[in-house]
């Protein structure tokens, strides 16, 4: 949690030197990465579905909406990147649903930056929950993709693997639209 309130990390920050402009991030929690953007002059628009994360994004200065990136999407087919890091491949449960309707917001040519897990990490759905002092949320469908299967979910999704690295103990991969 500590790193999700946080700033931006050294991982986060090269990440976010790859990006073009406008930036959609996808899940964008309490903002950090909108925030980062922001200080670079980079124009970003956050989407989450959990109305604290977006109230704590906003309150940090971040344009954000409480939405579904599987629902309405203001600018879709004109963004020039988006972002799904912190494991936001696993957003519903399905890694190919989730790429195939990043690829029709991305502009042709726009990147997908993606964390992934190791090359130990299986890919697989999870049935996941969050828990808190207040209580627990409703089961909901999660995903984890191992970085030995990025490539290959790319390719189904309209996009060509620019770029695989990893800093420290996370995997990242730069997609692009194709």
């Amino acid at each position: 949690m500590e790193r999700w309130f946080g700033e931006a990390s050294g991982d986060e920050q090269d990440v976010l030197e790859r990006v073009q402009g406008p930036v959609l991030d996808v899940g964008c929690g309490p903002g950090r990465y909108l925030v980062a953007l922001a200080r670079k002059g980079i124009p970003a628009l956050g989407i989450d579905v959990a109305p604290s994360a977006v109230k704590f994004a906003r309150d940090r200065g971040a344009t954000v909406l409480d939405r579904s990136v599987f629902g309405r999407v203001p600018g879709s087919g004109r963004w020039g990147s988006a972002l799904l890091l912190d494991g936001n491949i696993g957003i519903g449960g399905d890694p190919g649903a989730l790429l195939a309707r990043i690829r029709g917001l991305l502009k042709n040519g726009g990147r997908a930056f993606v964390e992934v897990e190791g090359p130990a990490i299986a890919t697989k759905v999870l049935r996941a929950q969050l828990l808190s002092n207040d209580g627990a949320t409703p089961w909901f469908q999660w995903a984890r993709v191992s970085v030995a299967d990025i490539a290959r979910l790319s390719v189904s999704c309209n996009f060509s693997v620019i770029e695989v690295w990893q800093r420290q103990d996370r995997f990242f991969a730069c997609l692009e639209a194709t």
